[in-house]
């Protein structure tokens, strides 16, 4: 015969236990952790080398081979006549034929030399002067618009002026080239700067970085996307400013550069020639933004948890 206490047992033990209620802490932490697993950048996966080359390289190719099919087509419709529209092997053979005297080496590095040194110095003067123009109210209201004036002012209009300052020589060039770089990078700068959160100056001036601290470690890094873009833009504006200059300013102590080239295929009535210095003009753009400013602006994307760029 059971006794009461076997079967308060057994009651006991078949009733059910009440489960654990979770803690508001835990539950917080759980939200707070998928919170971070979203904010979290989550980078695409692996690619191999050769498909990355192959997603770079094809689509700028397969664009060249239609161009040049197209080219070909409107030279053999004969349009145009042949001193207007050359076949594209004509401008080839005038092109591989400065190749072999390294007449196309020493034309690029006479251009490409004056428009790197010329958009240094313009990195070298814009840089202060966009941080002063951001930064100092008078300053900014004095000569900002001046600054942004010059920006869209054509920087073949200096070409006559710097001539006559300087005269056939290559300050005159370099003054061209600055004067259309200086203002693109000085409004970029400015550009960046103004898109800083207010609360990262206030907290250097709280830690007790100077303006030239703060204008290191704090600014600059913080508006280096607007800066990167002034750079670009920059040096947009040098080489256009370079080439117009070239192509005006022609003396024997300038040299032979790719705005003196394309002038003589003008003066020869060198289409081929002529087609050929676009060529080489459009080269050297394409491969600064390639070799340059592409990998930089990919880099500090990716440093900020973004990837735009592929």
């Amino acid at each position: 015969m059971p006794r009461p206490e076997d079967a308060e047992t057994t009651v006991g033990l078949a009733s059910p236990q009440p489960s654990p209620q979770p803690s508001p802490d835990g539950e917080l932490d759980s939200v707070g952790a998928g919170l971070d697993a979203l904010d979290a950048p989550t980078g695409p996966r692996p690619v191999p080398a050769w498909r990355r080359f192959a997603r770079a390289a094809m689509p700028p190719v397969v664009a060249i081979v239609v161009l040049i099919a197209v080219w070909q087509a409107l030279w053999a419709a004969a349009f145009w006549p042949e001193y207007k529209l050359p076949a594209p092997l004509a401008v080839w053979q005038e092109f591989w034929s400065l190749v072999p005297s390294g007449q196309a080496a020493s034309i690029l590095w006479t251009s490409l030399h004056r428009a790197v040194f010329g958009f240094l110095i313009a990195v070298v003067v814009a840089t202060p002067l966009g941080l002063v123009i951001a930064k100092v109210p008078f300053v900014r209201s004095a000569i900002g618009p001046m600054v942004t004036g010059l920006q869209n002012l054509p920087s073949v209009a200096w070409v006559p002026a710097a001539v006559l300052w300087f005269g056939l020589n290559d300050a005159a060039i370099y003054c061209v080239v600055l004067l259309g770089a200086v203002p693109s990078i000085t409004n970029g700068l400015v550009a960046g700067i103004d898109q800083i959160p207010p609360i990262l100056p206030r907290v250097g001036k709280v830690l007790g970085a100077g303006r030239l601290a703060a204008a290191r470690h704090i600014l600059l890094p913080a508006a280096l996307p607007g800066y990167l873009a002034g750079l670009k833009q920059g040096w947009a504006f040098s080489w256009r400013s370079l080439m117009a200059a070239e192509l005006i300013a022609v003396g024997p102590k300038l040299g032979f550069g790719l705005g003196a080239y394309l002038e003589q295929g003008r003066a020869l009535s060198e289409m081929p020639n002529v087609i050929a210095a676009i060529l080489l003009i459009l080269i050297v753009g394409i491969a600064v933004e390639l070799l340059a400013f592409r990998p930089l602006e990919r880099a500090v994307l990716r440093a900020r948890g973004l990837g735009g760029l592929p």
